[in-house]
């Protein structure tokens, strides 16, 4: 029996994460500060560093990164509809702010871009400096915004030291969290730092996908369904109103 946790299992833990984290978005908006809704969004920070290790490492192992790109392009499109609809934020970018425009699926596509951009042998330091400069401008408006794809970067260029995967994701999501301080909800940005929670499981991942292969698809269709659900608990609790920054 493989000793550590696998791919499945981290997976598991994040899509509970998320799904905590996301219910008490739309149960209990507009940023209320009870300690025990602190403490829900704190533990649903595990998710997002898991998925983005994930995706660095599905691109490792793919044997066509051609179809996985495509595979996270259809699923941020559909994603897109189902995070906007979970959290009452126009379909249309940009009609009311520039953050959470669309879901954390689409900058997960441009990580896996900008991972293949930083493997071309056939591009220079300053064109690859430049073209990863124009996918996190394009990351933006995302979920987690641009240190998402900076983030899965450092991750696939340091795969053999899991020190500097860790210390860099810190370093980005230390001014993710600033940004949020200054320009959304102060108490809201420092807990983007729970993020440092997921580092003790991240160490535990064993290498492998886990026994189950066909879950690979349940992980992609979660996604979407579980936002519909959230969507439908927010019409049903508040109306067609937006719950979040971005809405």
């Amino acid at each position: 029996m493989e000793k550590g946790l696998s791919g499945n299992q981290l997976k598991c833990i994040a899509i509970c994460s998320m799904t905590l984290d996301h219910l008490i978005c739309v149960l209990y908006p507009n940023y209320p500060t009870d300690w025990w809704i602190i403490i829900c969004h704190i533990l649903g920070r595990l998710a997002a560093p898991i998925f983005w290790y994930m995706i660095a490492e599905g691109y490792h192992y793919t044997h066509n990164v051609k179809k996985y790109l495509l595979r996270l392009f259809v699923f941020s499109i559909l994603g897109h509809f189902a995070y906007n609809f979970a959290f009452g934020i126009s379909f249309i970018p940009f009609k009311t702010s520039v953050f959470n425009q669309t879901s954390v699926i689409w900058p997960l596509f441009i990580g896996v871009l900008g991972l293949i951009i930083v493997d071309n042998h056939g591009l220079k330091s300053w064109q690859k400096t430049v073209l990863v400069f124009i996918l996190a401008a394009l990351a933006f408006p995302s979920d987690w915004s641009s240190p998402a794809i900076l983030v899965i970067l450092g991750f696939g260029r340091n795969r053999d030291n899991f020190k500097k995967q860790m210390w860099s994701m810190l370093l980005w999501i230390a001014l993710y969290s600033a940004i949020y301080i200054i320009f959304i909800h102060p108490l809201y940005g420092i807990i983007q730092m729970g993020v440092a929670l997921t580092i003790p499981l991240l160490k535990n991942y064993n290498g492998t996908r886990g026994k189950c292969k066909g879950m690979k698809y349940f992980f992609y269709l979660y996604y979407p369904m579980h936002l519909v659900i959230c969507g439908l608990i927010r019409i049903t609790m508040h109306g067609n109103i937006g719950v979040m920054i971005g809405g």
